[in-house]
C-alpha cells in the first residue's frame, strides 16, 4: 500500500563541527516555516562515503588529449556511444527482466500505455526507470553532453518557468540565431572538452515557416554529426517533413517539453 506523502524538510549541514546552538535554531526555523513533521539531515562527511570512485565518464580521446592517471582505455569496455548502434545490439531480443520488471527496446507505444506510465506514483516511476536503465546500461557510465542556446529569448510562449518568454520581465536579452560557423566552433570546443553529445536549443514556439533558419540548422546538424558527436535539438513544434529532414541530416534525438500541469495549463 502507498502511504500518503508527509511534508519533510532536508537540511544540509555543510559544517558538522559548527556551533550546535546555531544549528538547532536553524532546524527549528525550517520546521516551523514549512510545517514539516520530519527533518532529514546530511553532511558532506556522511555523503563522502557514498561516492563511487569508479564512475566512468564518457569522453573522446584524441592525439591532443591525455588519459586520466590510473585509467587504461583498453581495460574499459564500453557499449557503442551512438544510440542507434546500441539499440541494434538488442534487435534480436524480445525482452529483458530484472527485479520483477520486464522491458524491451520498442518504438510502438500506444497512448494508453504512455498514460499508464504518466500516472504512476513518482517513487514507482523512479524504481522502474532505474531498473530498466540497469538492464541495458552500465550504471557507472556518465555521458558528458554540451547544450548550446543557438537562439536566446524573445519566445512568444507563456511557459511559467521560462525566463526566455516575452510575456515576463527578465534579464534575458533576446538575440538572433547564431551563425553556422559559430555553432560548429562551439561543438569543436565541446568535443575537445570531453563531450560526446551536442544539443542545440532555440527559444521559439515552433519552426513554422522559418525556412532560412531551418536550412542553417540542418547545416549545423550535418556539421556536428560529421565530428563524430551525437546531435540533439530542441526547436519547438515540427511538422513531419521537418522531422524527416533533421533525421536525414544526422540528428540523434529530439527534445520537446510537454507542459501538462493542470494548475498552470488547465
Amino acid at each position: 500500500a502507498i502511504k500518503k506523502a508527509r511534508p519533510c524538510a532536508i537540511l544540509s549541514v555543510f559544517k558538522p563541527n559548527s556551533d550546535i546552538n546555531h544549528t538547532i535554531t536553524m532546524m527549528r526555523n525550517v520546521v516551523r516555516s514549512l510545517g514539516c513533521k520530519r527533518l532529514a539531515l546530511f553532511s558532506q562527511r556522511s555523503l563522502s562515503t557514498a561516492v563511487n570512485e569508479k564512475v566512468i565518464i564518457d569522453h573522446h580521446s584524441n592525439s591532443t588529449s591525455s588519459h586520466k592517471p590510473g585509467f587504461n582505455s583498453e581495460e574499459i569496455h564500453r557499449l557503442p556511444n551512438d544510440v542507434h548502434k546500441r539499440n541494434a545490439l538488442y534487435s534480436s531480443e524480445d525482452e529483458r527482466s530484472m527485479g520483477g520488471i520486464t522491458a524491451s527496446v520498442r518504438h510502438d507505444w500506444s497512448k494508453e500505455e504512455i498514460a499508464e506510465i504518466y500516472k504512476l506514483p513518482f517513487g514507482e516511476l523512479m524504481y522502474r526507470a532505474s531498473t530498466v536503465h540497469r538492464m541495458y546500461w552500465d550504471p557507472s557510465e556518465v555521458q558528458q553532453c554540451t547544450l548550446l542556446s543557438i537562439k536566446t529569448g524573445g519566445c512568444t510562449e507563456d511557459c511559467g518557468y521560462c525566463s526566455q518568454s516575452v510575456r515576463y520581465k527578465t534579464f534575458v536579452k533576446p538575440t538572433p540565431t547564431m551563425k553556422v560557423q559559430e555553432v560548429l566552433e562551439a561543438a569543436r570546443r565541446a568535443k575537445e572538452a570531453g563531450s560526446t553529445r551536442f544539443c542545440m536549443g532555440a527559444a521559439w514556439r515552433e519552426l513554422g515557416n522559418k525556412k532560412n533558419a531551418f536550412n542553417h540548422i540542418l547545416e549545423m546538424v550535418r556539421g556536428v554529426n560529421g565530428m563524430g558527436l551525437e546531435v540533439c535539438c530542441t526547436l519547438g513544434m515540427l511538422n513531419a517533413d521537418q522531422a524527416k529532414q533533421l533525421k536525414e541530416a544526422g540528428l540523434t534525438a529530439y527534445n520537446h517539453n510537454l507542459d501538462t500541469s493542470p494548475e498552470h495549463y488547465p
